[in-house]
């Protein structure tokens, strides 16, 4: 049976769907069969970022509506071995994720993949619940600001009563903190929280943190995953963030403050 990772969020914009699409591929580089599964009906953006939105001939809605099978949806990645991709529908709307559907196609792709990564929609709408109730690990993504890590910590509140795990009475899910677009110079200059501050405030095992960078703007519009640039910051950030969720110790990286050379300290301000 599969492991079911969600991959959420209290605020859009944070970089779920590009965690999404390089914690499927670094679980697939690593020879585990995973299917990435985008639940944001009607905003799919996961096709994109992976590279492959003009393969979409059938969606997650036509499989719950019994209009394809499952194996007639999942688009195989032509760059990395074991790795499927579910889009979701882009016209129709939340609520043609039923439950009995949605349980229904989690329990087959549980049947066939060693993993299942959830891309769950923004806040506690019905799309985000759903992916949320069926997760056995969560990573929860979350930029340095306020809003965000306010959002976090109600996500946090809905995965401990409101899962089938926790319904069931089962052990809780696994929570693990992704924290995006950390720029250390903005730390310094109290423009963003530090990473201390959102350890402190949402109390859960850090994964990793992903550097502010270009890199992650490139590859999404090239419909790369991140960690295929393995020569970016931000790729070799979250190949880090895979290796620790599989149980490996790495320092973290990207967190300090590059020092000035002789004549950066020289002029600079």
């Amino acid at each position: 049976m599969a492991k079911t990772v969600v991959v959420t969020s209290g605020k859009g914009g944070v970089g779920k769907t590009t965690t999404s699409a390089a914690l499927a591929t670094g679980l697939a580089r690593q020879g585990h069969r995973t299917a990435v599964v985008d639940f944001d009906v009607g905003l799919r953006n996961l096709d994109l970022v992976m590279g492959c939105e003009r393969r979409v001939v059938y969606d997650f809605v036509n499989v719950i509506n019994g209009d394809a099978t499952l194996n007639q949806a999942l688009i195989r990645d032509k760059r990395v071995e074991g790795l499927y991709v579910l889009a979701a529908s882009q016209t129709r709307d939340k609520d043609a994720l039923t439950q009995d559907g949605v349980e229904r196609v989690m329990t087959e792709l549980s049947e066939q993949f060693d993993y299942v990564i959830c891309d769950s929609p923004a806040g506690i709408e019905r799309g985000a619940l759903m992916a949320m109730y069926h997760a056995d690990d969560a990573i929860v993504v979350t930029n340095p600001e306020v809003s965000s890590v306010r959002d976090s910590d109600r996500v946090l509140g809905i995965l401990a009563s409101k899962s089938r795990r926790a319904e069931q009475g089962d052990e809780p899910v696994r929570e693990h903190l992704l924290l995006t677009r950390y720029s250390p110079e903005r730390v310094n200059k109290g423009e963003m929280l530090s990473l201390e501050d959102v350890g402190e405030i949402l109390a859960i095992d850090l994964l990793g943190v992903i550097p502010e960078s270009q890199a992650v703007l490139n590859a999404s519009n090239a419909g790369v995953p991140v960690i295929l640039e393995s020569e970016s910051d931000a790729g070799q950030a979250y190949d880090d963030a895979v290796a620790r969720f599989l149980g490996e110790q790495r320092p973290l990286r990207f967190t300090d403050v590059p020092r000035k050379g002789f004549f950066g300290r020289l002029f600079g301000s």
